[in-house]
C-alpha cells in the first residue's frame, strides 16, 4: 500500500485526505468502494440497455461522488457528463460515450485493487464470440441514428452505413459484402425507403437481405404501403438499445 502508486496514477490523494483524516480511514473505505462499484456498474449497463435515463442518472451520479471523494477526479468528471446526459434523457451521448466511462471506471478500480492488493470482480462486458465478417447495412439520413445503431454492433458485425437509398442500391450492388440483414428508414432525401422497398421486390432481394424497417413516420399510408412488402420487423424511433438487439440478433 504504497500511496506514491496512486499518485503515479493522477489519483488526487491529498484531496481525498482533507474527508477521510488519515490513510488508514482512506484504506478501509476504498475496499468498500472495491465491493459496492462493480454493481453499480452492472446497474448502470442494465439502465443504458433499456434506456432507463432516470436510473442511469442516479447510478453516474452515484459513481461520480464515490469517485470525487477517492480523488479519482477524471472519473467523476466523465460520471458528471453522464449524470446530466441521463437527467437530458440523451440517450445518444450515452451511447457513445459509455465505452470510455467504462474503461475509466474498470481502470480505477484496478488502481485500487493493486494498491490494497485484493481482487476485483469487474471486467469489461465482451461479445462470447468474435467479430464476424456478416454485415449490417445500415440506411438512414440521421447521423445520430447511425451512429447510435454503429456503437451497439460494431464489436461483433461489420456495420456499413448508407444515407439514402441511392447509396444503398450501390452498396448492394457494387461491394461484395455478406449483408446479414438491413436496417431502413423509409423517410430519406433522394431515394427514399419506400423505393428501396420496391428495387428489393423487382430484384428479388428480400430472401437474401432480412429487412427491418426503423422509422419516425407517422403517416398511416406510408406505413401501410410499407407493410405490403415482406418486412421482418418495424421498429418506431425513438428505440432502445434492448429492443434493435432483440431483433437484430433474432434475424
Amino acid at each position: 500500500m504504497n500511496v506514491n502508486y496512486l499518485k503515479e496514477n493522477g489519483v488526487d490523494v491529498d484531496k481525498a485526505l482533507e474527508l477521510f483524516g488519515d490513510i488508514d480511514t482512506y484504506n478501509d473505505t476504498l475496499k468498500e468502494f472495491i465491493k459496492e462499484v462493480p454493481e453499480t456498474l452492472d446497474e448502470l449497463r442494465k439502465s443504458k440497455e433499456i434506456s432507463d435515463m432516470q436510473n442511469y442518472a442516479i447510478y453516474a451520479h452515484s459513481i461520480k461522488s464515490d469517485a470525487r471523494y477517492f480523488g479519482f477526479n477524471t472519473l467523476a468528471d466523465m460520471a458528471l457528463l453522464n449524470e446530466n446526459a441521463g437527467k437530458e434523457n440523451n440517450m445518444y451521448y450515452v451511447s457513445e460515450n459509455f465505452n470510455a466511462f467504462e474503461d475509466e471506471i474498470i481502470r480505477c478500480l484496478s488502481i485500487a485493487s493493486k494498491y490494497l492488493g485484493v481482487d476485483s470482480s469487474v471486467s469489461k462486458e465482451e461479445f462470447d464470440v468474435g467479430k464476424t465478417n456478416d454485415v449490417i447495412l445500415v440506411v438512414d439520413d440521421s447521423n445520430v441514428i447511425k451512429k447510435f445503431i454503429d456503437n451497439i454492433f460494431n464489436k461483433k458485425y461489420n456495420v456499413v452505413m448508407a444515407s439514402n437509398g441511392e447509396e444503398c442500391i450501390n452498396i448492394i450492388n457494387n461491394h461484395d459484402y455478406n449483408i446479414r440483414m438491413m436496417l431502413l428508414d423509409l423517410n430519406m432525401p433522394g431515394v427514399n425507403g419506400l423505393e428501396v422497398l420496391e428495387y428489393f421486390k423487382n430484384n428479388n432481394l428480400f430472401d437474401k437481405i432480412p429487412v427491418t424497417v426503423i422509422t419516425g413516420v407517422g403517416s398511416d399510408d406510408v406505413l401501410n404501403k410499407a407493410k405490403e412488402y415482406p418486412i421482418r420487423n418495424f421498429i418506431l424511433k425513438p428505440f432502445n438499445e434492448k429492443v434493435i438487439k432483440e431483433i437484430v440478433e433474432g434475424v
